[in-house]
């Protein structure tokens, strides 16, 4: 009985139809491409947003207080027209007080506390490319693969999503070729809680983040 049922066992593990033998190898293949087109950016005042001095009793005790808005012009150069994108990776990765991709930390206090966030943001009234023509910002959750319908909205920059710029209102083709772009970016800054902070010695603003330009 128990021969049996171990036959019985085996036959089940059997296809029904014999199938062809499986290949013991498997190709890997990588593909890209090398394009002879690069782009620059450049940011004004070396990239550095400075506060200056900040005394803890002009910050919130029990919500996040606002630093004023500061502006930043931003340039990126290419050798071409070239389609490219933009995204922005947090080089404070994991400090920024809300978990989003639009917003980079600040670093940490003594105490490892996060100490806040800010975001930059880029307006296509106030971006300027080759033509006289006016831009429309775009933006890709999907690496490229789909763009959102262009249009004249502020547009976060954001640490995964592609943003772009169009010459074409409505399009959602992705970008345009440009070869030089200049715009005025808002940075907004967001200080936690004087309650959630140490401020026993100076804290001092740690942010940093790196532009990147992404070719398409």
């Amino acid at each position: 009985m128990n021969k049996y049922c171990l036959v019985f066992s085996s036959l089940l593990l059997l296809p029904l139809t014999a199938p062809a033998l499986a290949a013991s190898t498997v190709e890997l293949i990588v593909k890209g491409r090398i394009t002879p087109v690069a782009c620059t950016p450049l940011l004004s005042a070396g990239g550095l947003i400075d506060y200056g001095k900040i005394s803890q009793q002009d910050l919130n005790l029990d919500r996040g207080t606002r630093l004023p808005i500061k502006h930043l012009h931003v340039s990126i150069g290419c050798n071409a027209p070239s389609r490219f994108a933009l995204r922005m990776r947090d080089n404070r990765d994991g400090t920024a007080t809300v978990n989003s991709e639009i917003y980079y930390g600040l670093g940490l206090d003594h105490s490892g506390n996060r100490i806040g966030l800010y975001s930059m943001s880029f307006d296509p009234r106030s971006t300027q490319a080759d033509s006289a023509a006016p831009l429309y910002g775009t933006e890709s959750t999907t690496g490229g693969l789909a763009w959102r319908t262009a249009n004249l909205n502020p547009i976060d920059i954001g640490a995964n999503s592609y943003l772009g710029f169009t010459t074409t209102e409505g399009s959602t083709a992705g970008p345009s070729a440009i070869q030089e772009l200049i715009s005025t970016v808002k940075v907004e800054a967001v200080i936690n809680a004087r309650q959630n902070l140490d401020l026993s010695r100076d804290t001092p603003l740690d942010g940093s983040a790196t532009l990147e330009v992404v070719y398409l």
